[in-house]
């Protein structure tokens, strides 16, 4: 199942603009995967936002995928900003700022909570990142604003959640896949601007092929309106 999530991209959308991004860029639903139905994606796309099941073949995945990167090892840009993921229910919040912090040469954040966020970060590790964005109450609490505005009761920190969120950015013309509970950013390979959306949807499918009997996938991108 793809897209679906109206209203509630709208929430998320207005989450965004109360932490400081301007209103011309927007959050799409992607309805499908096939060449046809992602050229009806508004261009550019700066970012791919994949949410999903979590079950026991995407554990079995990460850890197979991280060995095998640790053993070969891979090429990560300096530019890539990346968050780990300390609490269990952030991993929404988290994709959010990979999507953005990702973009800031074309997305100029106004003054607020998430550019005082990025610019505190900005040179510590990803797990030194998790930690204060634990801490971070002007973006905390921005989220349960929203999500009470939604009549959905903002979740304890560390309540099990049953979906996961994970980015896709292009950075120096590689496709990185950013998820807050792996050990690390992944690179997908090459891509380009024009490229994007179709890679980082191949990587969306085999996501969905990994679990062919879930159905409940939903893939969004961030644009310029």
């Amino acid at each position: 199942m793809y897209g679906g999530v109206e209203p509630g991209l709208r929430r998320v959308e207005k989450y965004l603009y109360n932490l400081g991004m301007p209103e011309k860029f927007q959050l799409v639903d992607v309805y499908g995967l096939d060449p046809d139905l992602l050229a009806t994606v508004p261009q550019p796309v700066l970012a791919v936002l994949l949410l999903f099941p979590c079950s026991d073949k995407y554990d079995e995945h990460k850890t197979k995928q991280e060995a095998e990167i640790a053993k070969k090892g891979q090429v990560i840009s300096d530019k890539v900003f990346y968050v780990k993921q300390i609490v269990t229910n952030a991993c929404g919040t988290i994709a959010l700022v990979h999507s953005v912090a990702n973009n800031l040469e074309k997305i100029e954040l106004k003054d607020g909570h998430l550019k005082q966020f990025l610019d505190t970060a900005k040179t510590l590790t990803p797990e030194e990142r998790g930690e204060i964005l634990e801490k971070a109450e002007g973006i905390i609490n921005a989220h349960k604003e929203v999500a009470l505005e939604g009549q959905t009761e903002a979740p304890e920190p560390n309540e099990p959640v049953n979906y996961h969120f994970v980015a896709f950015v292009q950075k120096d013309g590689h496709l990185y896949e950013l998820d807050g509970r792996k050990s690390f950013p992944v690179n997908h390979g090459s891509t380009s601007e024009d490229s994007f959306l179709q890679d980082a949807a191949k990587i969306c499918k085999e996501y969905m092929a990994r679990d062919p009997d879930e159905l409940h996938f939903t893939v969004v991108a961030l644009t310029a309106a």
